[in-house]
């Protein structure tokens, strides 16, 4: 990882740290790169001062999120990550916004995964009339049939648009920053980090809950790194889903990963002492990155996404049930467990199948 700007090293016991956060004094840059500058060494130190941060806020509970890939491909902008976009040349499934049924599936999956918030998400630069339309008709029927939260991402979003989205009853809109300010135009040339910024603004303006976060590993300074901690915690994000990148063949960024699990584990550290009260998730490139260190990340972070992602596979989520009941945590508003799973463990995989045979999702 390029290096930073920042002095490299501060004397610091990071117990005391998380104390002074939760006596309400926030860290500063030069603190916050020290725990993505330490050493092995002082990696469980870290992790149970993280932990501290954690339990005071969330306790010992897990909130699971289940990712719904509604609409596939078809983008129009150049992010450089993005197995999506339009100049990714990656494998991957292409359609048009699910149907109602296909959408009603997915929330019913959701629901069984045990999972608390179902997240709508289509590709494009901007949702469309018919697609915004799509989101309201079908986001109150959802939350009457299943109770579940419902996050929407749509792409960029002007006011009018936000406030529709609030009409329709979603809970939260997703629109992550992905890095920090001063390296979005290494990332993307087709938006700004201001238009990521200004839809945030506009979310909010609607009064419903911000949902942003970022990708680490791609190629930025650990100085970028805690930027974009920083601007997360100035819009009071209330979730953030930190992902790790997952290299796609196809895709500019392919064969670029370099990150260990460890400095995983660093980078959530970081953003639990940044944003303490934030519910912070492990997103993409979870199982691909932390591997083996996945429990330690669950010290620090208290969500995970259940199932797939966008258009890469995740684990299966009996052993995301099993690694939670390992630490002797519980998922959030759930008493039990689930012991089995009756559907298909890989839900997005099955898009191929649904959109190309028309056949019903996961069975």
């Amino acid at each position: 990882m390029p290096s930073s700007t920042y002095p490299s090293r501060i004397s610091t016991s990071w117990r005391e740290l998380a104390s002074k956060v939760l006596d309400g004094s926030p860290v500063t840059k030069p603190q916050a790169l020290t725990i993505l500058e330490s050493p092995d060494e002082e990696l469980m130190e870290l992790v149970d001062a993280a932990f501290e941060i954690r339990k005071r806020y969330f306790g010992k509970t897990v909130q699971l999120y289940f990712l719904m890939n509604a609409k596939s491909g078809l983008c129009p902008e150049d992010c450089h990550y993005c197995s999506q976009s339009k100049i990714s040349d990656a494998p991957i499934p292409k359609y048009n916004i699910l149907s109602r049924d296909k959408l009603l599936e997915g929330a019913k999956l959701a629901a069984e995964r045990q999972s608390k918030t179902y997240c709508i998400v289509i590709s494009g630069r901007a949702p469309n009339e018919r697609e915004m339309q799509a989101v309201e008709k079908i986001v109150p029927e959802i939350k009457q049939k299943y109770g579940l939260n419902i996050c929407a991402c749509l792409g960029l979003l002007n006011e009018s648009q936000a406030q529709r989205l609030a009409a329709a009853g979603v809970d939260k809109v997703n629109h992550n920053l992905n890095t920090s300010q001063e390296y979005y135009k290494e990332i993307c040339t087709t938006h700004t980090f201001e238009d990521r910024v200004e839809t945030l603004k506009n979310v909010r303006k609607a009064g419903l809950q911000l949902c942003s976060g970022g990708i680490i590993g791609m190629g930025e300074s650990r100085q970028d790194i805690v930027d974009m901690a920083f601007s997360l915690n100035e819009l009071s994000v209330e979730s953030i889903p930190l992902n790790f990148l997952h290299a796609i063949d196809g895709t500019p960024m392919q064969q670029k990963e370099y990150l260990s699990p460890r400095d995983c584990i660093r980078a959530l550290a970081m953003f639990r002492f940044v944003n303490p009260s934030s519910e912070l998730r492990i997103a993409g490139g979870r199982e691909r990155h932390l591997r083996s260190l996945q429990p330690l990340g669950l010290m620090i972070a208290n969500s995970i996404f259940v199932g797939d992602y966008l258009t890469t596979q995740g684990q299966a989520p009996s052993e995301d049930y099993q690694m939670i009941e390992d630490l002797g945590f519980e998922i959030t508003g759930q008493s039990t467990l689930p012991t089995e799973e009756s559907h298909c463990e890989h839900p997005n995989s099955c898009q191929v199948t649904m959109q190309n045979q028309k056949n019903s999702c996961c069975g």
